[in-house]
């Protein structure tokens, strides 16, 4: 099977020919793929050197399916270019997310939506997925009326230049500016450009991602926040429930729940952490409390790698469903 890997060289580019890798997908040939510039550079993948082609000898070269990660503008302008030669295209970008004709997946929720007729398949933002994953099990259970959000988000959702801007910082070194403010010992209470209402466009990304992902029904607000971390993002989320909760019967469920790992005992100060969450594909559930100002009320702390299960680990998940399921063609 051959795969492309649409932004090679950037971060998600890497981690999902990391990913795919490690989870020992069964890649035949790979095709990495980037713009002009990267164009000749060589990736290794399982012992291979690779080297990278442009846009138009990718899908020259018939993938079974590329996993895009170049930004909106390039999905917008090559995925349909893929999706035309019979590509199933997997992107990671915000370019296709709310077009209603165009599936939204988390493989641990709504994979079941997909048919062999979906060549262009969205991958959710990634403080959206860690989310929803966490959620699902409770909302299943209880039902969700209403989710108030707080995120502390990894520099690494920003790119290498937010990376380098904090490790600059770090070490008194001046050099390019991802943010229009220094990131450490700061936090940024804005991720992506101002809306006309007010919030961010990252903020209504996760009230419209949930809502297409979950149910239009449910109440979402949401404010996001640049930390000085590498590694992972955190979540504060209070939630409000239909039906009234069982904190210990939560704690099962999450238990229970594929993709979840609950670390949840203040007693030995065990909750999640970004630190914790990095390089790995889990997403981390604690600091489970009700909210004593209002019934059927959940407090939760929610964390889990952006470059990973919020990124390259569920489109590469979202691709190991199509084959099992001969839901595209080899």
């Amino acid at each position: 099977m051959k795969i492309a890997v649409v932004g090679a060289t950037g971060l998600v580019g890497t981690k999902m020919i990391q990913v795919l890798e490690e989870r020992n997908f069964p890649v035949t040939e790979l095709i990495p793929a980037a713009s002009e510039k990267s164009i000749g550079k060589e990736i290794s993948f399982k012992g291979i050197k690779y080297k990278v082609v442009g846009m138009q000898t990718a899908v020259d070269m018939k993938p079974s399916v590329a996993l895009f990660s170049a930004g909106g503008s390039t999905s917008l302008q090559w995925a349909p270019k893929f999706a035309e030669a019979g590509i199933t295209v997997i992107d990671n970008s915000s370019a296709w997310r709310m077009d209603p004709a165009i599936k939204l997946i988390v493989p641990e929720i709504n994979a079941d939506e997909l048919c062999a007729d979906d060549k262009i398949i969205a991958n959710p933002n990634c403080s959206t997925i860690q989310m929803v994953v966490a959620l699902n099990p409770l909302h299943k259970k209880y039902k969700i009326k209403r989710i108030v959000v707080s995120t502390y988000q990894s520099v690494t959702g920003t790119g290498v230049k937010a990376v380098d801007q904090l490790m600059n910082e770090r070490k008194g070194i001046k050099g390019a500016m991802a943010y229009p403010y220094p990131i450490d010992l700061n936090v940024i209470p804005q991720i992506d450009v101002f809306t006309e209402n007010g919030y961010t466009k990252e903020e209504m990304k996760m009230v419209n991602e949930t809502k297409k992902i979950m149910g239009d029904e449910i109440l979402v607000t949401a404010t996001t926040v640049r930390i000085p971390v590498i590694g992972g993002h955190s979540e504060s989320v209070n939630v409000e429930f239909e039906n009234e909760f069982d904190l210990n019967e939560v704690r099962q469920l999450l238990q229970n729940a594929p993709g979840v790992i609950l670390t949840d005992d203040i007693k030995k100060l065990k909750y999640p952490m970004p630190i914790d969450a990095h390089d790995k594909d889990e997403v981390f559930v604690g600091r489970l409390r009700r909210d004593e100002t209002q019934a059927k009320t959940l407090n939760m702390w929610i964390v889990a790698d952006n470059l990973r299960k919020g990124a390259a680990t569920n489109a590469v998940q979202i691709a190991e469903y199509l084959l099992n399921n001969k839901l595209q063609r080899s």
